[in-house]
């Protein structure tokens, strides 16, 4: 295998990886539905030291408008209720001592144009990670050629896989974005 597949197998794998992390990121913003995932983004302080909330305590959606927080730790109910109504998504938890409710209020047209202009961000942000792989490899490429470990040839051709890769992988984001977009416009 030569250095320009090594290149180019790492950024795929570093594109497919901007992508899985973008996913991720637009699973944790919220639409009209209740999702568990929409909890991920929050760290509780536990004992001093920032803890994501899925590993202190289960999260349900028993109901398509509702999710329940229940601790592994009755202590840290507290902790965990003060991070949720610190946090973005706009929940209100009440508790019965031994579960939080987290009802999800329908949105308004105002919020809904608001999460799209936060899942629009999200998606550019994915989108500049490609490209800097991009930029990063592009950079090695002409290092080879440089060194004269690889012919100018071999370098446009492995430019325009890099493109073609990067197209690819743009092309992603922008699906992804368009289904959750839609997603957040469904009333």
């Amino acid at each position: 295998m030569s250095a320009i597949d090594d290149f180019l197998a790492d950024a795929k794998r570093r594109m497919d990886r901007s992508i899985e992390a973008t996913h991720q990121e637009f699973n944790s913003i919220r639409t009209g539905r209740a999702s568990p995932g929409l909890l991920d983004r929050i760290a509780i302080d536990y004992y001093g030291t920032p803890t994501p909330l899925k590993t202190l305590a289960s999260i349900a959606a028993p109901e398509p408008r509702m999710l329940t927080v229940q601790p592994f730790d009755p202590g840290s109910m507290k902790s965990i209720e003060r991070a949720i109504q610190e946090s973005d998504l706009g929940l209100t938890p009440s508790n019965d001592g031994k579960l939080i409710r987290l009802p999800i209020p329908a949105l308004t047209e105002e919020r809904r144009k608001e999460l799209v202009k936060v899942v629009r961000r999200v998606g550019e942000e994915g989108k500049v990670a490609i490209r800097n792989v991009r930029r990063d490899v592009l950079h090695h490429l002409r290092e080879l050629v440089t060194k004269g470990e690889v012919g100018d040839d071999e370098e446009r051709r492995a430019e325009q896989q890099v493109q073609k890769l990067t197209d690819e992988h743009t092309k992603s984001i922008d699906d992804l974005l368009k289904v959750k977009e839609a997603e957040i416009m469904e009333v």
